[in-house]
């Protein structure tokens, strides 16, 4: 059964998965996948990432605990994932 997904902004940009893993364990909840979202030509951190854990009441505990916690000079933005809109594929600009 999946989990409910968690998302994350205004993350520092040195953030690790595993550091996601240890601050959304804070809160109670287990950790079934992470996400760290990163620029496809650099591969630096966006400063944002999704969650996934468990249940819905260890989601809503992680942003009750999370939204508005400052990590490393950073307040992160803690909220229920929406789901993601359907895109139609980009062009490729390169040749």
């Amino acid at each position: 059964m999946p989990g409910t997904k968690l998302f994350l902004g205004n993350l520092p940009y040195s953030t690790t998965e595993q550091d996601l893993r240890e601050l959304i364990g804070r809160s109670g909840a287990k950790v079934t996948s992470v996400r760290l979202v990163t620029d496809l030509d650099t591969g630096r951190s966006r400063g944002h990432a999704f969650v996934e854990v468990s249940t819905t009441e260890e989601a809503e505990r992680a942003v009750r605990d999370l939204d508005g916690f400052d990590l490393n000079g950073r307040t992160l933005v803690v909220n229920e994932a929406r789901p993601e809109a359907r895109r139609t594929p980009r062009r490729s600009q390169r040749k």
